[in-house]
């Protein structure tokens, strides 16, 4: 069940975030992306959809308003649906026509931080564990004070649920468990970036249920 919520989030994702353009608004692709999850079979979205651009970007947990996107600024979509009791939780992180250097280097950076907690995470490790692994790449790439908060945290009938991947989280990871890996970095008057998957951990490596788009950069 739980497989079937992220897959529509997946495909909402996917059929929403490539008709994104300049002058539309953020309440308006929250809207879109709902509606969109409800089609597939969602019983709605499993929290208020995040859409942040451009300065709004830099608030992890913006709520979508009436700001208008803009071209080459960057946009950060949290989303989740709810199937069945089950929930879902998605980021993914886009720029509307040419990005500049700024968002090239914070959405590489975040990516190899994500992409390395994935392939090293292992059962047995603390919640801190896996945490440090993503926050020492940010660290390492001069972002260290960007990102506020932790690196994920348990999905299931709940958005958050045990176990904590945080900097202090004595929680132990083991096989079979559901949680979210979602770095980020933000940056006060320029915007943000966070790429958020669930993974699971199956013969002690983690396996990526998410599978929604990564094609960063969508048309103008």
């Amino acid at each position: 069940i739980l497989k079937e919520a992220i897959r529509i989030s997946d495909e909402a994702m996917n059929t929403i975030a490539p008709t994104i353009r300049a002058g539309i608004s953020e309440r308006e692709v929250a809207l879109q992306l709902e509606n969109k999850m409800r089609e597939l079979g969602a019983e709605g979205p499993s929290f208020d959809t995040i859409v942040g651009s451009g300065p709004n970007a830099a608030l992890p947990h913006h709520r979508a308003g009436d700001r208008i996107i803009q071209k080459g600024e960057s946009i950060v979509i949290d989303m989740g649906a709810k199937y069945q009791g089950y929930c879902s939780d998605l980021t993914r992180t886009f720029c509307v026509g040419k990005p500049d250097e700024t968002f090239r280097k914070v959405y590489d950076t975040v990516f190899t931080a994500q992409q390395t907690a994935i392939s090293l995470v292992q059962q047995e490790m603390t919640g801190t564990d896996c945490d440090d692994i993503a926050r020492k790449v940010i660290e390492e790439a001069g972002f260290g004070d960007k990102f506020g908060h932790s690196l994920g945290h348990g999905v299931g009938l709940d958005v958050h649920e045990y176990p904590r991947v945080s900097p202090n989280s004595p929680d132990i990871l083991i096989n079979n468990m559901v949680f979210t890996i979602e770095p980020g970095i933000y940056i006060p008057g320029w915007g943000g970036v966070r790429i958020e998957d669930i993974v699971t951990l199956q013969n002690n490596k983690a396996e990526v249920l998410s599978a929604a788009t990564r094609n960063e950069i969508i048309g103008g």
